[in-house]
């Protein structure tokens, strides 16, 4: 069967597709199930981890690229979106599959355990934005019936200058987004395959390319489809088990609460601990070393390099071990090689010391809801205040920009009729939430192993993950003997949030089968975003910019064949950036989330629910609002600052951080819209049109 091919199909026809479509799903959850079992069943037998992490590595994407090569087409219609004929319950697996994006599957549990309850603003955000989604804006762009969000914009604004910055603000964000999902792919096929984490991201990009380059959206449907089955069963094993561990319960959301109380009193125990409290006194010792080095940073490395060469003269000279003068070799070459190496260094340095003096290694005590106090001191409520302000504009970047993504909306461009366009939000919500759900589970849960089988354990017994995961990315996972105790203390464990999920079946002691089905999921999880945010931006080109502006006679064949073209230089390109390992991957998910939500949601909000709204109130306003938007991360953000050579003092406004940029660019393009609209010339009737005909049908 090639799944959403033909013409149009009548009702009896489309009810056969969909019992097809049941059926080949019902064998594949059931094949998943039995490789899985199949694998666990070699691993007893003694197949090696490395072969377990190639076979499903190159076995899963191999079925993508089946998919892929099975739905390949030239049309232009399957290629952009699927030939509308997509089913709501299967669309809405799909765009579960493309919103679970590395963030997602990766990063939000790790972020609930670094953060606690300041996390659940992900949470709350991404799923509200579902609201938005389903109340403003999925059901009025079906009904428009073009390929993109640039052809709504160009023809409810008309000319090109409207359909020229949304051509650019969706590549944008888009870019953005996809170089986070691309990072992702990097450090999963590092662990699956143990390669180095840059050939890993171009081992996936393969991956991503044979889906999305072969058969467009048609491809990138079906492919997601499978992948949300995969990502999913390897979200769940690892946390139902980790629960049935922990309290016996196979349900990891029912023992949520449980287990949070016993993290709470394990987290009251280690504040007052003698051991800790010794660890943190060292760390704020060693802050202050590095303070005192960052005050004259050429001088500080003329001594260490002084000192670190009469150390080597004077082992020689007492006859010492040669693997004591070869350590304090090592040690001299790995100075800093000048002067503003050893700040760049030194600082970063003296940030992780800070962050290691505060109690539990600098994490805030899981249940707390904000930072400081309502009824404490001056200082302790303005801190609740501030933390609050960033929890609820952080929840609202999310939600809006949740509501403009360009990849997301797409999406809905695929279902046969409005009706299924509202259906196929619903499932699309309820295929979310049962992530969503349970990832706090699963934070909760770790962190309770990790404070109660970890911390306190003997350096010569520390499980073998540990090691595992240090090799991949010492600044995700490593270790240190601060207080040269032998033991490890919580202060003496970096734990990137990156690694939570990925590590979660081995610390919870599972078969590395498992720890593979995980990365599995995670990789599906990324390629299924990436392969969406990849024809989103071969789309700009090719449809936006190519066909709609500079060829109107392109032939459907050649205009796919740009669209192959550009989405090859856009994934290398992506790759390219993605290896120099620019920010988190939680950042740069998030930047993209305040730029689609500052450049597009004011504008198609307003055009299709206010027929005043015209083309230069649209144009100046998506331009306001991104424009401010990237120039506050570009001041406040320590990577961009970083890129850009910024070196004036960090001014927050309102002390907002700068992952909820899209704060002040929402409301400014709203304002800018409206001012403009009204003070110039009203739209053309036809351009009116377009509002009523999307609000109302015929």
């Amino acid at each position: 069967m090639k799944l959403g091919t033909g013409p149009a199909q009548p009702a009896s026809e489309q009810s056969l597709f969909r019992r097809e479509l049941n059926r080949v799903t019902a064998w594949f959850v059931l094949g998943v199930l039995g490789f899985i079992f199949l694998l666990a069943g070699l691993e007893h037998l003694g197949l090696p981890r490395q072969w377990i992490g190639l076979i499903f590595l190159l076995s899963t994407i191999a079925l993508y690229a089946t998919i892929g090569i099975l739905s390949r087409t030239t049309d232009a219609a399957e290629y952009y979106v699927a030939g509308r004929r997509v089913p709501a319950l299967y669309n809405g697996m799909a765009t579960g599959a493309d919103w679970m994006s590395a963030a997602s599957f990766i990063g939000v549990a790790g972020t609930l355990y670094l953060t606690g309850y300041s996390g659940l603003a992900f949470i709350v955000g991404w799923t509200g934005g579902y609201c938005l989604v389903a109340l403003f804006l999925a059901p009025y762009l079906r009904r428009f019936g073009q390929f993109t969000i640039s052809d709504f914009l160009g023809e409810r604004y008309g000319g090109r200058l409207p359909r020229l910055i949304g051509i650019g603000s969706a590549i944008f964000c888009s870019f953005t987004y996809v170089v986070a999902q691309i990072y992702g792919v990097g450090i999963v096929t590092a662990r699956l395959t143990g390669v180095a984490f840059e050939l890993g991201i171009f081992l996936g990009l393969g991956g991503i390319l044979v889906c999305s380059f072969l058969g467009g959206m048609r491809a990138v449907t079906w492919t997601q489809v499978a992948q949300y089955i995969v990502l999913m069963i390897a979200y769940l094993v690892p946390v139902v088990w980790l629960s049935v561990k922990q309290t016996g319960v196979p349900l990891p959301q029912a023992v949520y609460g449980y287990q949070l109380q016993k993290v709470t009193a394990k987290e009251q125990e280690l504040l007052i601990d003698p051991k800790e409290i010794e660890v943190r006194y060292a760390y704020a010792v060693l802050a202050e070393l590095l303070r005192k080095k960052l005050e004259n940073p050429a001088q500080a490395l003329k001594d260490d390099r002084r000192s670190a060469e009469s150390r080597i003269a004077t082992l020689k000279a007492s006859g010492a071990p040669v693997a004591e003068v070869l350590a304090a070799e090592r040690a001299l070459s790995g100075l800093p090689r000048d002067a503003k190496a050893a700040q760049r260094q030194w600082t970063a340095a003296l940030a992780q010391a800070e962050t290691k003096s505060l109690p539990l290694n600098g994490m805030p005590p899981h249940g707390q809801q904000f930072a400081g106090n309502p009824d404490g001191t001056l200082a302790e409520q303005a801190e609740f205040d501030l933390s609050r302000r960033n929890f609820l504009a952080l929840v609202f970047c999310l939600m809006v920009g949740t509501a403009a993504l360009p990849h997301i909306l797409i999406r809905y461009y695929t279902v046969p009729t409005v009706r299924e366009a509202r259906r196929s939000v619903a499932w699309s919500m309820l295929f979310i939430l049962l992530l969503y759900l349970t990832a706090p589970a699963l934070a909760v849960l770790v962190k309770y192993e990790v404070l109660t089988q970890v911390v306190g354990t003997s350096f010569s017994q520390l499980p073998e993950w540990l090691a595992a995961w240090s090799r991949v990315d010492p600044s995700l996972l490593s270790v240190t003997d601060m207080n040269l105790d032998g033991v490890l203390q919580l202060n003496e464990l970096t734990l990137g949030g990156d690694v939570i999920v990925l590590a979660a079946p081995a610390i919870a002691g599972l078969p590395y089968v498992i720890s593979a089905l995980v990365a599995a999921g995670a990789l599906a999880a990324a390629l299924s975003t990436a392969d969406g945010l990849l024809l989103t931006i071969s789309s700009a080109f090719s449809h936006d910019l190519y066909y709609k502006m500079i060829d109107p006679n392109a032939s459907t064949a050649r205009r796919v064949t740009i669209s192959k073209m550009v989405l090859m230089v856009v994934a290398l390109a992506a790759a390219y950036v993605a290896a120099q390992r620019p920010a988190d991957i939680l950042f740069l998910v998030s930047a993209a989330f305040s730029f689609a939500a500052a450049a597009f949601f004011p504008a198609l909000v307003l055009g299709i629910f206010w027929k005043r709204a015209n083309r230069l109130g649209a144009s100046l306003g998506m331009l306001a609002g991104l424009g401010i938007t990237i120039y506050y991360m570009a001041m406040t953000q320590p990577w961009m600052r970083g890129v850009l050579g910024i070196t004036a003092p960090v001014q927050l406004w309102w002390g907002i951080q700068p992952i909820s940029a899209g704060v002040f660019g929402v409301p400014l393009g709203f304002a800018v819209m409206v001012v403009v609209s009204l003070l110039s010339r009203p739209p053309s009737e036809s351009e009116q049109a377009v509002s009523e005909r999307v609000r109302y049908p015929t």
